[in-house]
């Protein structure tokens, strides 16, 4: 492969038993250097990455963990060396056969380019219509992007320029980078190629639920963090939808019988987006709102008690 002297891997994971090892096997022999951060596991992850050669980062979990923590961790594992590119993956995902081929042919045709990711799929989403809405999510479009997900390659010394990842973020620490990267001149790319193949394993609502509160937190704390301009707008669609259009038809409701039917702009809402995306995505885009809600009110609830957040997982 071109450029594997100067290409190392970061995956981090937790518990990841057989697709932690499919996720190294698909790195194993692409890269320099090939880097396993783990947080707590206790299915025996730690020597199965070595038995992969990995060099292995055990984080002491009496800290806080966030994934930006662990990524950082494996960013300090190779600054002994630093590779040109690094290419962070979690754990659950499978790096697919051309991805690193295409990505830095993508770095060699984008000289400002900083970040390039491309097609994540959910590699099960017929299982359930939890992951089939995360498979839909990322198809992202084509060219250049505000933000990367969780696997994409990146420039080592331009992510260590501008201090790695914010290490205290539960969620949404991959737009925080690429925010501040973009602010250091940077370009982030999404291609066309396939990326990786991601195992959701949601198959319960609640996981989903738990997933779209972790996204309302992420959009709540960017847009604070950065300033609004940075997910102000998702904020605002939660807040709206999932908490300020409630207590209007609450209160309206109970002031006149009419009022009750401000209801009705949730169905009109499902009907409009269903037009665009399908029923499907309408009715769980216009519910996500109300796990959003609780996640932005969440973020804001814990910042006037001065209470740092704790993990929101929903595997």
């Amino acid at each position: 492969m071109t450029g594997k002297d100067q290409l190392d891997a970061v995956v981090i994971g937790r518990n990841e038993g057989a697709r932690l090892v499919a996720c190294l096997a698909s790195l194993a022999g692409r890269v320099r250097r090939l880097v396993y951060v783990d947080s707590g596991s206790t299915d025996g992850s730690i020597e199965a990455a070595r038995a992969q050669g990995a060099t292995v980062v055990a984080l002491d979990m009496s800290q806080p963990f966030t994934a930006a923590r662990a990524r950082n961790a494996g960013l300090a594992a190779l600054a002994d060396d630093p590779p040109a590119f690094v290419q962070f993956v979690d754990g659950d995902c499978v790096v697919q056969p051309d991805w690193l081929d295409a990505a830095l042919a993508a770095f060699a045709a984008h000289p400002r380019a900083v970040v390039v990711c491309g097609r994540r799929r959910e590699r099960f989403p017929q299982v359930s219509v939890y992951n089939a809405l995360a498979d839909r999510e990322w198809d992202t479009p084509v060219g250049l992007a505000l933000a990367c997900g969780g696997d994409a390659l990146m420039r080592f010394d331009a992510v260590q320029a501008v201090g790695g990842y914010a290490a205290t973020l539960i969620a949404g620490e991959e737009p925080d980078l690429c925010l501040r990267l973009r602010a250091a001149g940077g370009e982030v790319w999404r291609i066309g190629a396939e990326m990786t193949l991601h195992d959701a394993a949601m198959t319960r609502f609640s996981q989903w639920w738990r997933r779209s509160v972790r996204a309302g937190h992420a959009f709540a704390e960017g847009a604070a963090r950065q300033g609004y301009s940075h997910w102000g707008a998702e904020t605002r669609r939660a807040l709206i939808w999932g908490a300020g259009l409630p207590v209007a038809i609450l209160a309206f409701g109970l002031a006149h019988p009419a009022g009750w039917l401000l209801v009705l702009a949730y169905p009109a809402q499902v009907t409009r987006l269903a037009r665009r995306e399908g029923w499907v995505w309408g009715l769980f885009s216009v519910l996500g709102k109300f796990a959003e809600a609780r996640g932005a009110l969440g973020f804001y609830l814990g910042r006037l008690r001065g209470k740092r957040p704790g993990l929101i997982e929903y595997k």
